[in-house]
């Protein structure tokens, strides 16, 4: 079930990541050599108007290769579009996959889905913790944070993830009256403490339907892929002054076949979730400055346009990528191989 799980979600993200660069790439009439599913060796092709389309044996990934992505020498090849075409094209299958993100969590927010709600108090409050420097006491109920409604042990975990490092204004419940508390969740978290130090429980608790219109669910869409790069911006930087490791946070095809697995195996809400946040990594990854990706390649552009249409020359950049190409193979076989080890041990890798 996990590797089936796997399979259809990545194939999913990167057939809407490749169609991103297929379709910018025919509008602007640059020659398109293969479209491909799948890393080689090729199990199956078949040639239709000049492009090759086939399915290739890992499932792993997927390209599309056009005429000349350095070269400019052939008026149909990438390389001889103007600088915003070229832009647009090797943009395309990010956009594609922040666009799916939101149809994805958008989906989420319009099926309804019984939630457990009720009055989230306060029970415990460890020393010299955030929470008790701040002014939360026990039997505290939490009703917002950041001005978001808290109802449940999932809303305040979010919020409070959010604003790791920074100012987190909580309104809590006393004796009637809403008190404000400015709290700043921690980044080095002490075993068995979270980042403001709160125990917590639910009472009065019951469950209620919800679910949103499609012109609410979007914006709500919206609003929840900002807050999900802010999640991811806040893990990266846990690595440096928190107390989490890259190793611990990283997964390559191996430990994202397992997350998937088990998270298909908890219902159809929880996998579209998790394809939704795959697919705004897959995004925002393709958009950094690393070569062989793409936004290695708009890197190059944005020197070009800097320096007034003068390239760095086509087998430089060809060389650039070449390494870079190398270099994540490198890093792809030792997340694998700490994936394979935590996969040997029984860890899980939803954590817990």
């Amino acid at each position: 079930m996990g590797i089936l799980s796997f399979v259809t979600v990545f194939a999913v993200l990167i057939l809407f990541h490749e169609i991103g660069h297929f379709t910018t790439a025919k509008l602007f009439k640059v020659k398109v050599l293969e479209f491909g599913m799948g890393i080689p060796p090729r199990i199956w092709g078949i040639t239709r108007g000049g492009t090759k389309y086939s399915i290739n044996a890992l499932p792993v990934g997927g390209f599309v290769k056009m005429l000349g992505e350095e070269d400019p020498s052939d008026p149909r090849s990438l390389g001889a579009k103007p600088a915003w075409q070229r832009i647009v094209v090797l943009g395309a299958g990010a956009f594609m996959n922040a666009l799916l993100a939101i149809v994805l969590f958008a989906i989420v927010f319009m099926i309804p889905q019984d939630t457990r709600v009720g009055d989230l108090t306060v029970v415990a409050v460890a020393p010299g913790s955030p929470a008790a420097e701040a002014g939360i006491a026990r039997g505290d109920v939490i009703r917002k944070v950041n001005g978001r409604t808290i109802e449940n042990f999932g809303d305040l975990s979010f919020q409070y993830q959010l604003r790791r490092g920074a100012t987190a204004t909580t309104i809590v419940e006393r004796n009637g009256e809403a008190v404000p508390i400015d709290v700043i969740p921690r980044w080095k978290v002490p075993a068995g403490e979270g980042p403001t130090g709160i125990t917590i429980d639910l009472f009065n608790d019951r469950f209620v339907s919800r679910s949103e219109p499609i012109w609410g669910a979007i914006p709500k869409a919206g609003k929840r892929i900002g807050d999900t790069v802010v999640l991811m911006k806040n893990g990266i930087s846990a690595w440096f002054v928190g107390n989490n490791s890259p190793l611990d946070e990283i997964s390559g095809p191996v430990g994202i076949a397992q997350v998937t697995g088990e998270v298909a195996g908890l219902g159809v809400i929880p996998l579209l979730t998790f394809a939704a946040v795959l697919s705004l990594n897959l995004a925002i990854m393709n958009v950094l400055p690393i070569p062989a990706l793409d936004g290695g390649r708009l890197f190059f552009i944005a020197i070009e346009v800097i320096r007034r249409g003068k390239r760095i020359p086509p087998h430089k950049e060809a060389l650039a990528h070449a390494t870079g190409f190398a270099l994540l193979m490198i890093m792809f076989v030792a997340v694998t191989y700490n994936d394979i080890l935590r996969w040997v041990r029984g860890d899980s890798f939803l954590g817990g």
